[in-house]
């Protein structure tokens, strides 16, 4: 899907399953989204609402 109102995103690293995992998907493709998370639990990034935020594009 081609989305035509956005081209990028700062959003915080979310829950799993959470329906904000799936719009960052959407945008980012999956794939893209669990190396970003594997990099993240690596690196001990904080996670949720007051964690470290992340731009897509």
């Amino acid at each position: 899907y081609k989305f035509k109102m956005i081209d990028a995103l700062v959003t915080n690293f979310h829950l799993p399953q959470s329906t904000l995992l799936m719009l960052i998907s959407a945008l980012a493709g999956r794939e893209h989204c669990l190396a970003a998370y594997e990099e993240a639990v690596k690196e001990r990034y904080r996670f949720f609402s007051f964690g470290d935020a992340m731009f897509i594009r």
